[in-house]
């Protein structure tokens, strides 16, 4: 039935030119910004999904700059301990040498080693880096020197409960000087007994020459083999308990390098896994929501053609309704 009120036809171009407009809007909305899902509109939940994993994405990325900070904070302290390790070699060298020389010879070696002593003290003071110092330390009225903590991870369980995870560098046992009221001292400073190198709360420095006795205590920091003050010289019983003190420091330094080399070693791997994880989840979200181009470019094309069509049908379906004026033409 021919009608003027009412084109059906007219109507139905009208409807499939619409659906296809919007979908060629979407199609370019697609191609413009490279994803699929944009808007919360366009899926809720992978875009809820993207937009959480974005966000950690950025914690992780702070994660692995914090990485690198305590790398170098870790690298800093190893490189100054190392510096330490071979210079208390260079002490204990001297000492070796002293054994059995004559006071005037003493008297000259004490030179040298009051030289490397402050050399020692001038290493840990400088290893600091971003003002963290691992070796030259000051814990104030602390029973123990704090632990250095470097951000690790950044985790998100289940739940959606967000944490941190980091990698503690244990200081107390890698420091070499502790200038704190309440704390131990460190391995370089702290009074060692001379029988066997072992740390004690009780210093009892011997005077020069003195006989040697169990408690003599002697610190890598401030030991000397002659006392300019008294004009003498420490016996040679006195440098080979002087001799056993530095042997032990020796071995605490060489720990705490091991220490410092492990931390360092943590951190590197868990720099690259930060890294790794990163990347998958950045795949992860593109998988998600990302536009396939080849698809949505081929998808364009065809959309541009079924508007073409679609106003070419509309055109036709109007102009069917001039068809009618030609009823009553005489």
């Amino acid at each position: 039935m021919a009608s003027i009120m009412t084109n059906s036809a007219a109507l139905t171009a009208l409807q499939s030119l619409n659906a296809t407009q919007n979908n060629l809007s979407t199609t370019q909305a697609r191609i413009s910004t490279g994803y699929r899902v944009s808007q919360a509109s366009d899926n809720a939940a992978y875009w809820s999904i993207a937009t959480t994993m974005r966000s950690d994405n950025q914690a992780m990325s702070t994660v692995s700059d914090s990485l690198g900070l305590g790398a170098s904070k870790v690298d800093t302290a190893y490189t100054g301990m190392n510096s330490a390790i071979d210079t208390i070699n260079q002490i204990k060298q001297k000492l070796t040498a002293s054994y059995g020389q004559t006071d005037a010879s003493k008297e000259k070696t004490q030179v040298e080693i009051a030289a490397l002593q402050k050399q020692l003290k001038g290493y840990a003071d400088s290893a600091t880096f971003s003002g963290t110092n691992m070796l030259s330390v000051n814990s104030g009225t602390a029973a123990t020197a704090a632990d250095v903590k470097i951000v690790s991870a950044f985790n998100r369980d289940s739940s959606g409960a967000a944490s941190i995870s980091t990698i503690d560098v244990n200081v107390e046992s890698t420091k070499l000087y502790e200038a704190g009221s309440a704390a131990g001292k460190g391995i370089l400073d702290a009074a060692r007994l001379g029988s066997d190198g072992s740390v004690t709360a009780t210093a009892a420095a011997p005077a020069a020459g003195a006989a040697v006795a169990a408690g003599d205590t002697y610190s890598v920091a401030s030991l000397k083999i002659f006392d300019t003050a008294t004009s003498k010289a420490f016996s040679d019983a006195q440098i080979a308990q002087q001799m056993t003190v530095v042997d032990a420091a020796l071995k605490d330094m060489t720990n705490a390098a091991s220490t410092l080399g492990a931390a360092k070693s943590s951190i590197d791997l868990q720099k690259t896994f930060t890294q790794n994880l990163m990347d998958s989840i950045d795949r992860g979200v593109g998988q998600l929501v990302d536009a396939d181009m080849n698809k949505e470019s081929t998808r364009l094309q065809a959309l541009q053609v079924q508007q073409q069509l679609g106003v070419q049908a509309l055109s036709i379906a109007n102009g069917s309704s001039q068809s009618i004026l030609s009823l009553f033409r005489g």
